[in-house]
């Protein structure tokens, strides 16, 4: 199982903290992807793995080290088409959107 992680709308207290439980909760047998920028990352196909090396410590620290953008991809046609694409590319199961709604 791959799973896909973003943050989407303004910065907020936590956001770091929430992608480290997920990371360090989830079974050796799922892939954790962080989709960078939020809903852009995932329009463009900017994504890396996460591990919980790449996790470590990050709860103490403001923002998210994922970046975060307030793209609305359910706007435009062609951002949806895009965005369903490169989740297929990625072969992810489920995405886990953090934050705002914009």
């Amino acid at each position: 199982m791959r799973i896909g992680i973003l943050t989407g709308g303004g910065d907020c207290p936590g956001l770091n903290a929430v992608i480290r439980g997920i990371v360090k909760s989830a079974p050796e047998s799922v892939e954790i992807i962080g989709l960078m920028h939020g809903w852009k990352g995932l329009v463009n196909g900017e994504s890396m793995k996460l591990t919980d090396n790449d996790v470590e410590g990050i709860h103490i620290l403001g923002g998210t080290i994922l970046g975060t953008s307030r793209t609305n991809p359910f706007k435009s046609e062609d951002m949806r088409t895009k965005m369903e694409e490169n989740i297929k590319k990625l072969g992810l199961d489920v995405i886990i959107g953090i934050g705002g709604d914009d």
